[in-house]
C-alpha cells in the first residue's frame, strides 16, 4: 500500500493473491489492508492537505503534465501489465491506457482556469467576490473493469482542484493502481497527497471512508446496490458524495436508420471488454422492418469474433472478471431461453483450448427478448446482446426510459427531427446518436436515477471537489 509517501504492508502484515482472470495463475500479492490502514492513510491526506491546498494552480498543473507525459512513456507496459491483471484484449488495454492519460491532461489544463466571480451589490458601498477552494480529503473507490482509467478520472480532477486522496483499488485488480500512483509521485506528487489502501474485504474500508470526519468527499464507481449503500452511509457524516453506478442501456435502431451499420456498431460496442462495462448496450431496440437485416450481420460479426487471453494476437474478447460473473451470465441466457428467446450464435460456457482454465463464456446474441426475461430488466454485465423487436416507433422511446437505470443511450437514425428528439427524451445523461463512443476527458460522464448522482471529466469534474465560498466587503 502506499501511505504518507511510503509503500507499506498491511498493518496485520496479511496480504491477497492476484490472478490471471484468463488462466488463474498467481501474478503478485498485495497487502490486505483493513481498517486501521485506512485511518492511517486518511490522516497522511489529512496532515498534508493544508500545504498541498496552499500550492497554486500553476504548480499543480505541471505534476500532472509530468504525470501525463510518465503515462505515455509507459504505455506499453501499462498495457500489458492491465491484460495480464483484468483480462481485456491488449489493444483494448493500450486503448485505455491512452484514455486514462488524456484525464491526466485535461484536467492540468483545467487546473489553470479555476477562478471565482466578482459579483454586485444592490448596496452601493458593497461588493461580493466569490473563490473556489478544494473541499478537502477524498475518499475514493474504483473498478476493475477500466483499473487504470477510472483511477485518473478521479484522481487527476481532485489534485488539480488542491485536494488530498485515500484510494481503494477494486482487489481483483490492485497492481494497475500501484503502477498510476507510481506515476503520479514520480511526478512529483508530496507525501501523503496520494495515498492506496489495497484489501481483499472492502467492507472495513468502506465503514472507515465513511465514518471518519477528515474525509468531505466520496467517490464510488461500481454496482447501483454498494453505491446506495455506500452514499447512504455518507450521508450520515454529510459528506460530499459522487457515484457512477450500473446501466442499462437502450440501443433503438429507427426505420430509416442503415441497419448494417447499426449492427456492426453494436458489435463493436457490446462486446467491448467483453460486455463488461457500465455504458455496453444491455437492450437492442430494431424495428421490425430492419430487424432481419440487423440480426443477420450481428450474427455475422460476433460470429468472426476470437474469444482468448487478451495477450493473444487476433482476439477480441477476452475472459469475465471470475466465477460469478460466468454464473450470471449463464443464469441469463438460460431465464431468457426458457421463455423462448432464440440463440442465434452463443449461449455457453467456454472451456476448449486451455480456456477452461480461465472464466470466458461465448459471444451471445439473444432475439425474441421480450420484458418478461431477466436480462430485460437487469445489467448483465457480459457478452450478450438482447434483441428487441418493436412496431410503433411512437412508443419505444417509453420502452427505452422503462427502467431504473440512466446512464447511457444509442440512436440509430438518418433523421436530424428524430435525433433530437430522441435525445430530449431518453432519461439517461449520456447519449450516443449514430456514434458507439460518446466519451472523452473533455465531456462529462454520469447518469440518472440508479446510475449514480454527479459527473466525472468535462468541466463538471473539476466542480465535483471544490467548494464555493463567498466575501462581502464593505467599502466605507
Amino acid at each position: 500500500m502506499f501511505i504518507d509517501g511510503n509503500w507499506v504492508d498491511a498493518i496485520s502484515g496479511a496480504t491477497f493473491a492476484v490472478t490471471n482472470p484468463a488462466n488463474g495463475e498467481e501474478i503478485g500479492r498485495m497487502p490486505d489492508g483493513g481498517a486501521a490502514d485506512a485511518e492511517a492513510a486518511i490522516a497522511a491526506a489529512d496532515a498534508a492537505f493544508a500545504s498541498w491546498s496552499a500550492t497554486t494552480a500553476y504548480q499543480r498543473a505541471d505534476i500532472l503534465m509530468k504525470a501525463w507525459q510518465l503515462m505515455g512513456e509507459r504505455a506499453g507496459e501499462l498495457a500489458e501489465l492491465m491484460t495480464t491483471e483484468q483480462g481485456k484484449p491488449l489493444r483494448a488495454s493500450q486503448f485505455e491506457v491512452g484514455y486514462g492519460a488524456d484525464f491526466i491532461r485535461w484536467f492540468a489544463e483545467e487546473a489553470r482556469r479555476l477562478n471565482g466571480e466578482w459579483l454586485p451589490s444592490g448596496r452601493p458601498d458593497q461588493r461580493f467576490l466569490t473563490v473556489r477552494q478544494a473541499v478537502g480529503v477524498v475518499a475514493m473507490v474504483t473498478p476493475w473493469n477500466y483499473p487504470m482509467s477510472m483511477l485518473t478520472r478521479k484522481m487527476a480532477p481532485a489534485l488539480a482542484a488542491g485536494c488530498t486522496l485515500v484510494l481503494k483499488p477494486a482487489e481483483a485488480t490492485p497492481l494497475s493502481a500501484k503502477a498510476i500512483f507510481e506515476i503520479f509521485t514520480e511526478a512529483g506528487v508530496p507525501d501523503g497527497v496520494v495515498n492506496m489502501v489495497t484489501a481483499a474485504d472492502p467492507v472495513p474500508i468502506g465503514e472507515v471512508f465513511t465514518s471518519d470526519s477528515r474525509v468531505r468527499k466520496l467517490t464510488f464507481t461500481g454496482s447501483t446496490a454498494v453505491g446506495r449503500l455506500l452514499a447512504a452511509k455518507a450521508g450520515a457524516s454529510l459528506q460530499r458524495v459522487s457515484v457512477e453506478l450500473g446501466g442499462h442501456a437502450p440501443f433503438i435502431v429507427y426505420p430509416d436508420a442503415n441497419a448494417e451499420n447499426a449492427a456492426k456498431g453494436a458489435a463493436a460496442l457490446k462486446f467491448l471488454n467483453a460486455g463488461q462495462a457500465c455504458i455496453s448496450p444491455n437492450r437492442l431496440y430494431v424495428h421490425r422492418d430492419a430487424a432481419e437485416t440487423f440480426v443477420n450481420t450481428l450474427t455475422k460479426r460476433v460470429s468472426g469474433l476470437v474469444t482468448g487471453n487478451g495477450m493473444d494476437k487476433g482476439v477480441g474478447v477476452g475472459p469475465l472478471v471470475n466465477e460469478a460473473a460466468v454464473a450470471k451470465v449463464a443464469a441469463q441466457v438460460d431465464d431468457a431461453q426458457s421463455k423462448g428467446a432464440g440463440v442465434p450464435v452463443g449461449g455457453h460456457r467456454l472451456t476448449d483450448n486451455g480456456l477452461d482454465q480461465g472464466f470466458f463464456y461465448a459471444p451471445t446474441i439473444l432475439t425474441d427478448v421480450t420484458p418478461d426475461m431477466t436480462v430485460y430488466r437487469e445489467e448483465t454485465f457480459g457478452p450478450v446482446a438482447p434483441v428487441v423487436v418493436y412496431e410503433d416507433v411512437d412508443e419505444v422511446l417509453a420502452m427505452a426510459n422503462d427502467t431504473h437505470y440512466g446512464l447511457a443511450a444509442y440512436v440509430y437514425t438518418e433523421n436530424l427531427k428524430t435525433a433530437l428528439k430522441a435525445f430530449e427524451a431518453l432519461r439517461f445523461g449520456i447519449i450516443g446518436i449514430n456514434d458507439v463512443n460518446p466519451t472523452s476527458a473533455s465531456v462529462p460522464f454520469g447518469g440518472m436515477k440508479d446510475s449514480g448522482l454527479g459527473r466525472e471529466g468535462g468541466h463538471e469534474g473539476l466542480d465535483e471537489y471544490l467548494e464555493t465560498k463567498t466575501a462581502g466587503i464593505s467599502l466605507r
